[in-house]
């Protein structure tokens, strides 16, 4: 298990958090275009020399080739970028041979992935294959096809199968691995497995809304910048730099591929808005009541304060005033959860770090059941309206 660990090491951001080092103000700024611009590149399509781990120790870009077509492809949670498709191109493609997911990298079609085709004795060879951010923190509209699209950065790929996906790899396949892997289900990962053991996978949270906000993290532990470091140098495997002395963690690459990358990657994801909630996906006059409800009976506004919908700035909360699980608490650097930002929420059940809610309604019976709220049904209902405007 030891070895395993060291080399068990994914997908970019999947928690956005911890933290100590490299904090970037919260100050209220705007963003600069130029580096707004650079950072979307960074987090649509730098792996960070990341091909480290996935091609020379995971040997994935092989499974890919032998063994991944488009359908199974699409059946894992991994998303094609329509925008880039070549007019008809779908409808004159083999989507059972792996052979075509191999022009579709080679397009740099495939969301999250950087694949390096070459041609060789006159065929289309992957070479090797890398990741980035894009990979769970992206996802499509569905506008051609389920998990064929535009791109949707920011929002959670919650279709995504990490375990699924690594467990194709020729290097993991002793059966206590495998056991795990399988475990996480989609949508699922663990950026704490390869590092502590434990097997208790989070769901992947958004990446928008976050300018601004305190603490980026399901633990509170910081900013954006240092979990981007420490999950695309310890999950991601980048040549990259990470140093933290309570993780007792010093990782050093020359040259180090991330750190000058850093402000860029987190201007971009300050850009990203949370999107606004559907027209007509919400009763109007329900949420309005819910509003009051929000403030007053339900005392949510407690906690989740001011425009950001949280006091993450201020304070965290421990797992038993809240009521949720406390396995993520008693493995981090804080012991206590952050409150986190609703804008979106509409967007992306389930809810709560394990997922333990699968719907709005879910969360506020547990906040009703936890706290002796005493909400009546209709309350219930208005307030689920609500959460589901912001």
């Amino acid at each position: 298990m030891k070895y395993t660990s060291k080399i068990i090491t994914l997908i970019p951001l999947i928690l956005l958090g911890l933290s100590g080092c490299n904090d970037s103000s919260n100050e209220e700024s705007m963003l600069d275009p130029k580096l707004v611009a650079q950072g979307k590149e960074i987090f649509r399509f730098d792996t960070f020399g990341d091909e480290q781990l996935w091609t020379d120790t995971l040997q994935l870009h092989n499974v890919v080739a032998g063994a991944v077509d488009p359908v199974t492809a699409l059946s894992v949670g991994l998303k094609v970028d329509s925008e880039v498709l070549p007019e008809g191109v779908l409808q004159t493609v083999d989507l059972t041979d792996p052979a075509t997911t191999i022009i579709l990298l080679k397009l740099n079609a495939v969301v999250g992935l950087q694949g390096d085709v070459q041609e060789i004795n006159g065929k289309d060879t992957l070479v090797s294959l890398g990741a980035t951010c894009a990979l769970c923190h992206s996802t499509v509209d569905d506008s051609v096809a389920p998990g064929i699209g535009k791109r949707l950065d920011g929002w959670a790929n919650r279709d995504l199968n990490p375990g699924v996906i690594l467990s194709l790899s020729p290097a993991l396949q002793d059966q206590a691995t495998q056991d795990v892997l399988l475990s996480w289900g989609p949508g699922k990962y663990d950026a704490y497995w390869n590092q502590d053991g434990l097997n208790d996978p989070t769901v992947i949270p958004p990446a928008y809304g976050l300018k601004d906000v305190a603490l980026a993290t399901y633990t509170g532990e910081g900013s954006i910048s240092y979990w981007n470091a420490y999950v695309a140098v310890t999950q991601m495997g980048a040549a990259g730099n990470f140093i933290d002395e309570r993780l007792g963690l010093n990782i050093m690459h020359d040259p180090d591929l991330l750190t000058d990358k850093l402000p860029a990657l987190e201007a971009y994801q300050f850009s990203l808005d949370a999107p606004k909630a559907p027209e007509g996906s919400f009763d109007v006059d329900a949420a309005a009541r819910g509003k009051v409800v929000f403030n007053n009976q339900g005392n949510c506004s407690s906690c989740h304060s001011g425009d950001k919908f949280t006091d993450a700035s201020t304070q965290l909360h421990y797992p038993d005033v809240i009521g949720t699980d406390p396995t993520l608490a008693s493995r981090s650097l804080t012991g206590k959860y952050r409150t986190t930002p609703l804008a979106g929420v509409w967007q992306h059940p389930p809810y709560f770090h394990d997922g333990s809610a699968a719907t709005l309604l879910d969360v506020v019976e547990h906040y009703n059941n936890h706290l002796a709220l005493g909400l009546m049904p209709s309350e219930k209902d208005d307030l689920v309206q609500y959460l589901l405007s912001l």
